[in-house]
């Protein structure tokens, strides 16, 4: 789409030209010709109302494609938007029933934390896809790839935390908000965002991956 616009762009710039070129020649000529009422008289260009029509299309063509693609732009945006608080909304509520089954001592169901951290997972991952997290290796959390059986609870309400963590972080709330004296405060509230959003990523598949291998025992 970009390219279309500016190759229509330039397409006008050369017709305009092409036309100033074309009405200066035409004063050129009659001067440059015979004395009145001798000779051939001079003719006006036929195709000079063909290039400005040509001219005149070809910055319509232009106005419509660059409105054409902010609209577009806007579209993702919007889609990007709804997504993001799709997934943000979806993630607490699974940390909600998580914590809620947590707190009430019920026996763990392997088969809904199978299903629930991989769903966390999911939407994580998608949430990632814009926010483009990074933390530098040294600064990532410890999350283990493999737990025993005794430590899926333990490991079930670090993931609540994190989660409680990542989704309360200023730097999400008030992206909207921040001025000039906030940068550099916002940049770690940003680190400390992307730094939980990866350790709810790789906790998340661990506590599936045991639980997926436990629930066949159930």
């Amino acid at each position: 789409m970009k390219s279309g616009v500016i190759s229509f762009k330039l397409l006008a710039g050369w017709l305009t030209a092409g036309i100033f070129a074309l009405g200066m020649a035409v004063p050129t000529l009659a001067q440059g010709g015979p004395p009145p009422g001798m000779g051939q008289p001079t003719s006006v260009n036929p195709k000079l109302d063909d290039i400005n029509k040509r001219n005149e299309q070809s910055r319509l063509r232009t106005g419509e494609l660059e409105a054409s693609a902010e609209k577009e732009n806007q579209k993702r945006i919007q889609a990007a938007i709804v997504n993001m608080k799709q997934d943000f909304t979806r993630i607490q509520v699974l940390r909600n029933d998580i914590a809620r089954d947590l707190v009430a001592h019920k026996p763990l169901n392997y088969s809904l934390i199978t299903e629930q951290t991989a769903e966390i997972n999911k939407r994580a991952h998608r949430l990632n896809d814009y926010m483009f997290a990074r933390a530098a290796e040294k600064k990532e959390q410890d999350i283990p790839t493999d737990l025993k059986s005794e430590e899926i609870i333990d490991s079930l309400v670090k993931l609540c935390k994190l989660i409680d963590s990542f989704t309360e972080n200023p730097a999400l709330k008030n992206a909207a908000t921040i001025n000039a004296k906030q940068t550099e405060n916002a940049k770690k509230e940003k680190a400390k965002a992307d730094i939980d959003l990866l350790a709810i990523i790789k906790l998340s598949q661990t506590i599936q991956k045991k639980s997926d291998s436990l629930k066949a025992q159930q």
